[in-house]
């Protein structure tokens, strides 16, 4: 009866090991994820503010300087630029986003091993 109480006591102890490990794991792969995300965020308003700004500096000289002859051409002109430049950021922001591994990918892998492992030793 104290082999069984052992060898129980040793699987449990295994056990929570691998949950121990695991746990980690998924610990550092969300903290990894939070500061990226965070790190993006930064840098992606920092960047969006200055082209913004860039971007109407620009649309202004481009409207001043054909004031006296094209204005409204010149309008409409700056107007689709900003659209289409919306529209290509709008298209690579999707395709960032989709090509994105899924939210703890490593940590479901270890996962599906230990899984496989302990199914096949059965």
């Amino acid at each position: 009866m104290g082999g069984l109480l052992t060898s129980i006591a040793g699987l449990l102890a295994t056990a929570i090991g691998i949950a121990q490990t695991r746990l980690e794991l998924l610990s550092t792969e969300l903290q990894e994820e939070i500061h990226g995300v965070a790190e993006i965020m930064v840098y992606a308003a920092i960047a969006l503010l200055a082209a913004g700004v860039g971007l109407f500096l620009l649309a202004l000289v481009v409207i001043l300087l054909f004031w006296d002859t094209h204005r409204v051409a010149a309008s409409v002109s700056v107007t689709g630029a900003f659209l289409l430049i919306a529209a290509v950021a709008g298209l690579a922001l999707r395709a960032k986003v989709r090509a994105k591994p899924p939210l703890l990918d490593a940590t479901l892998a270890e996962l599906k091993k230990d899984r496989a492992n302990l199914l096949s030793k059965r």
